[in-house]
């Protein structure tokens, strides 16, 4: 089997729930080694660029549509939520990248 034809079973069964996430739900905030984060809420992202978007929200899974005006606008960005503390993010055609939850400033 390819590893594209893999890689779009995979995405299929975590858009189906059969994920292997043993944390409650992907809500939360998110950062990538880069200095990048992001905030879920329910179906309610904040960005990496700052904008507030509706998108698919599933306990374990998240996806939106890159707005306007963005050159990327339309694109789809996939998340799915591993564990408590990882999550793999796939914009459109680009690489999976592995998110981890920010750690809490005291």
């Amino acid at each position: 089997m390819s590893k594209a034809l893999l890689w779009g079973i995979g995405w299929a069964l975590v858009a189906l729930g059969a994920t292997p996430a043993l944390a409650d739900k992907i809500d939360g905030d998110w950062c990538a080694s880069d200095g990048r984060h992001f905030f879920i809420d329910g179906p309610k992202i904040v960005t990496d660029r700052g904008q507030t978007v509706q998108g698919d929200y599933r306990r374990h899974y998240f996806s939106y549509a890159i707005p306007e005006p963005a050159r990327d606008a339309g694109q789809i960005v996939q998340m799915a939520l591993l564990d408590e503390f990882d999550v793999d993010v796939k914009a459109g055609d680009t690489a999976v990248e592995r998110w981890k939850r920010c750690s809490p400033t005291s």
